[in-house]
């Protein structure tokens, strides 16, 4: 049986499993597709090194995460196949270390908004999505996947709520929102319909009225990161290097952190409401960026050192 066909079972069990899978299920298909110009019907070691040889040269975190995606897929496909090999963990020198996150700065994120704003599209509904999408995300910490996710039936004007159906691992939370950014929904949406005609069931839309993707969502910011000089400009319309959409996650999680340290609040107390707020799995996912961003490690350490004084006296 084909590779490519058998990769459609593969990520259809994963996804129902909660995994959203967007960047594995992108590297899985251009090695399926190869594998399938190999008429190769089985996986191992040898078929992987000849795919990886053929794509551009890539950081070392790329270069696991096409591994990883691989390896996992062979284990999978071994289980009702021994045929299949996986390939070893530490065949291409890689590392997987999580990046430290740019932590973007009021004005960077209003001018990427700015920047998304005036993206050119026939109607203006580009413009008007991406940089609608983008404030969402900066206000709110979602994952890209989840706002992308969202229909308008999941937004509630009434008690200002967000519904988020699908977060990591299927998980399902209700998110408060401030007044403003329902009234900046509500007016998107409005807009929204009279450039597209009629209502349309996603929330964030292309001008033919379907659903935002993924890869297109990450374009368009690379596009309005360049425009402001957060990314250089690149031919052929990559995306090139710099400060990514999930950094607005990141720059929620940050600033509201360094809110509670500033105002006094109790960071344990507050951090269990953080991170139902962010759908972490667990507080520890959570703790991680006091390591991640050196102010936040200072402040966290100062007050512990506070804490430890008003102890002893």
């Amino acid at each position: 049986m084909s590779l490519a066909i058998e990769l459609n079972r593969y990520l259809s069990v994963r996804r129902s499993l909660g995994y959203d899978l967007g960047t594995a299920a992108r590297i899985l298909r251009r090695f399926t597709r190869f594998a399938d110009c190999e008429e190769a019907v089985h996986i191992d070691t040898a078929l992987f090194l000849r795919w990886h040889a053929t794509l551009a040269e890539a950081c070392p975190s790329t270069r696991g995460a096409r591994l990883t995606a691989v390896r996992l897929f062979a284990q999978w496909l071994s289980s009702f196949d021994p045929a299949h090999e996986v390939p070893p963990q530490g065949l291409l020198p890689s590392t997987v270390a999580r990046s430290r996150p740019h932590i973007f700065s009021d004005a960077e994120i209003a001018a990427i908004i700015a920047a998304a704003t005036v993206l050119p599209s026939v109607y203006g509904l580009r413009g008007l999505t991406c940089s609608t999408l983008f404030g969402l995300i900066a206000v709110t910490g979602l994952r890209i996947s989840e706002a992308l996710a969202i229909d308008r039936a999941d937004l509630d004007t009434v008690a200002d709520v967000l519904r988020v159906r699908q977060g990591k691992l299927g998980k399902e939370r209700l998110l408060p929102l401030d007044p403003s950014v329902v009234r900046h929904l509500v007016d998107y949406l409005a807009e929204r319909d009279r450039l597209v005609g009629h209502p349309a069931t996603p929330l964030f839309v292309t001008d033919k009225a379907t659903r935002l993707t993924d890869c297109s969502a990450r374009y368009n910011f690379a596009r309005a990161c360049q425009q402001i000089g957060l990314r250089t400009h690149q031919p052929y319309c990559k995306h090139g290097r710099g400060p990514r959409i999930h950094d607005l996650r990141h720059s929620f999680a940050v600033k509201t952190m360094l809110g509670w340290y500033r105002s006094g609040k109790d960071p344990a107390r507050e951090m269990i409401r953080l991170t139902t707020y962010l759908g972490h799995t667990s507080p520890s996912n959570t703790y991680w960026y006091l390591e991640a961003v050196p102010e936040l490690l200072d402040l966290a350490m100062a007050r512990a050192s506070d804490d430890g004084r008003e102890a002893i006296q």
